[in-house]
C-alpha cells in the first residue's frame, strides 16, 4: 500500500473577517503571515525529496480560509501548485475553509484548479454552541456547503471540535452524527483549548468558562472517536498537534491538551469494553480469581491501546485475572477483541 504524505502550506487569518471566540490562528498555527509564492515552492521542493517514491502526495492548504482569498487570488495559489500535479509529483489539493465561504462558483475555481479534497471547519452542529462561539452560520449552512462539495464530486472533510462553550457530550456526538450523515470522507476532533489572547481566554480569566479536564475530553471524545470509525469516516487527527507552545503551556492558558490524546481516547474505549464483557464474568470467580489466566487477541494495529496508555488497562485487568496477556490477530476489526480465561 502507498504511503499518503501532505504538504503543509499555512495561510493565517487573512482570508477570514471572522474571530470566533476560541480562536488565534497565529498560535494554532505558528504562521504570522501569508507565505510569498517562493517560499510556497521552496516548502514544496524541501518536502518531496523526503517522502518514498511510491507515495500518494497531496498539498494542503491550511491554517485560514482559503475560499475566503478573492477569486483571482486562489485562482494563481492553484496555478502556482499546478505544474506539480501536471508532472505527477502531486496527485491533489487539500484546502480547508468556513461552511458559509463555498459558493457554486468557488466550488467550481476549486475543481478546475486541482482541488480534491475541501475541509470545513466546522466545529459543532448545534446552533446554539456556534452563536455562543460567534461562528456566523448556522448548522443548515454546513448541510448546504457539504451538499455543495459533493456535488462536484470532491472529498469532503469536516472538522470538529469538543467542550465548547454551551456544548455538552450528547451535543458532541449528535455533531459526529451529523458529519456522518452528511456523507464526510474525513474528520478531525479536537478538543477545546483555551489559547491565550481570545475571547475565550477572557471568558476563563473571568471564570465564566471551564474547560474540560483531559479525562472529561477523553469521555467525551470515546463514543465520537468511535462513531466516525465504525461509520469508515477516516480520522485524521484526534487532538491538536503537539507544537512546543502547547507542550511547555506558552500558547494556552488551560484545557485538556495531552500529546497522547487519541491514545488516550482508544484506551478509553478498550477500558469500556473489558469493564462491559470481561470485569463482571471475572468476579465471579471470588476468592479464586487471581488463579485465571487472561489472554486478550486484538488486532494488530490496536494492541497498545488494548493495553493501554501507560499499562493502564492491563493494570485495571489485572485486579481480576493473575496474569494477562495481548496477542495480534489480524482477523480482527477496530475493537473486537476475543479472550481466553483459564
Amino acid at each position: 500500500m502507498s504511503a499518503h504524505r501532505t504538504i503543509p502550506i499555512f495561510i493565517p487569518e487573512r482570508a477570514c473577517p471572522f474571530r470566533c471566540i476560541y480562536c488565534n490562528q497565529h498560535v494554532i498555527s505558528g504562521q504570522q503571515q501569508m507565505p510569498t509564492d517562493a517560499e510556497i515552492l521552496s516548502t514544496i521542493d524541501t518536502y518531496l525529496p523526503t517522502f518514498p517514491s511510491d507515495a500518494v502526495v497531496e498539498l494542503g492548504f491550511f491554517g485560514g480560509t482559503f475560499t475566503g482569498l478573492p477569486l483571482d487570488e486562489q485562482q494563481r495559489l492553484l496555478a502556482l501548485v499546478h505544474p506539480y500535479l501536471d508532472e505527477g509529483r502531486i496527485s491533489s489539493i487539500r484546502i480547508s475553509t468556513r461552511p458559509d465561504y463555498i459558493t457554486p462558483e468557488i466550488v467550481d475555481v476549486l475543481s478546475r484548479g486541482g482541488v480534491g479534497t475541501v475541509e470545513l471547519g466546522v466545529q459543532s452542529l448545534d446552533d446554539a454552541v456556534l452563536a455562543q462561539v460567534r461562528r456566523g452560520y448556522t448548522a443548515a449552512d454546513v448541510l448546504r456547503a457539504a451538499g455543495m462539495i459533493h456535488s462536484a464530486g470532491l472529498s469532503l472533510g469536516m472538522q470538529m471540535m469538543v467542550g465548547l462553550p454551551g456544548d455538552t457530550a450528547e451535543k458532541s456526538l449528535s455533531t459526529a452524527q451529523q458529519i456522518i450523515a452528511s456523507g464526510a470522507d474525513n474528520t478531525r476532533i479536537y478538543p477545546t483549548l483555551v489559547v491565550r489572547q481570545t475571547v475565550l481566554a477572557s471568558l476563563y480569566e473571568k471564570g465564566l468558562y471551564h474547560p474540560l479536564s483531559i479525562d472529561e475530553a477523553v469521555q467525551w471524545t470515546a463514543p465520537v472517536l468511535r462513531a466516525f470509525q465504525e461509520a469508515d469516516v477516516t480520522v485524521l487527527r484526534v487532538g491538536l498537534h503537539p507544537t512546543d507552545g502547547f507542550i511547555n503551556h506558552t500558547d494556552y492558558l488551560a484545557g485538556p491538551f495531552h500529546v497522547s490524546f487519541k491514545e488516550l481516547v482508544m484506551t478509553e474505549i478498550f477500558r469500556q469494553e473489558f469493564r462491559h464483557r470481561l470485569l463482571p464474568a471475572g468476579g465471579i470467580f471470588g476468592r479464586e480469581k487471581n488463579l485465571k489466566k487472561l489472554t486478550l487477541f486484538v488486532h494488530p494495529s490496536m494492541v497498545n491501546a488494548a493495553v493501554g496508555y501507560g499499562g493502564s488497562n492491563k493494570r485495571l485487568l489485572l485486579s481480576v485475572f493473575c496474569s494477562v496477556s495481548v496477542h495480534a490477530d489480524s482477523s480482527l476489526k477496530g475493537y473486537d477483541f476475543t479472550s481466553v480465561i483459564e
